[in-house]
């Protein structure tokens, strides 16, 4: 998908994986700090999509599935100085065009800064909040690098 000089492509063999790290790592509120190895491990089995601008990665996000009823956003960016320019949007249609996106019974994300975005393309507010358990270690990814290198 193209618009004007916006270029959506897929799959991990096109992702500029040291872009999405410096961002994830160093950026980002979610995942700061975030090694290498986890970054580039977790594009291998999701649904990888980018925006690239002059051959530049300037968004990234991907979905976690099983391409037929679950799929989780995440880790959706777009850099700081292209924001603004509609580009998150372009990445969000271009995931409702896939076939098997709209096949998926429930889609999930969380999000504190977006969800005016989100909402844009048919989230909500969670059916049953009650229902939603997690195990949640956000500090997970830098114990297990200490542990690797001690």
């Amino acid at each position: 998908m193209e618009n004007s000089r916006v270029l959506i492509k897929e799959g991990k063999e096109n992702m500029d994986i040291a872009v999405i790290h410096q961002f994830l790592s160093e950026q980002s509120y979610w995942a700061k700090g975030i090694p290498y190895s986890f970054v580039d491990n977790s594009l291998t089995n999701c649904f990888n999509v980018g925006a690239f601008i002059d051959g530049q990665q300037v968004g990234f996000g991907r979905v976690i599935t099983d391409f037929y009823t679950f799929g989780w956003l995440a880790d959706f960016f777009v850099l700081e100085e292209h924001r603004g320019k509609g580009i998150s949007k372009l990445m969000l249609s271009y995931l409702s065009d896939q076939p098997w996106y709209n096949r998926l019974r429930r889609v999930m994300l969380n999000t504190s800064t977006a969800q005016g975005l989100y909402r844009q393309f048919d989230f909500g507010d969670l059916n049953n909040p009650a229902n939603l358990m997690e195990i949640y270690r956000p500090e997970i990814h830098l114990s297990y690098e200490h542990q690797k290198q001690a």
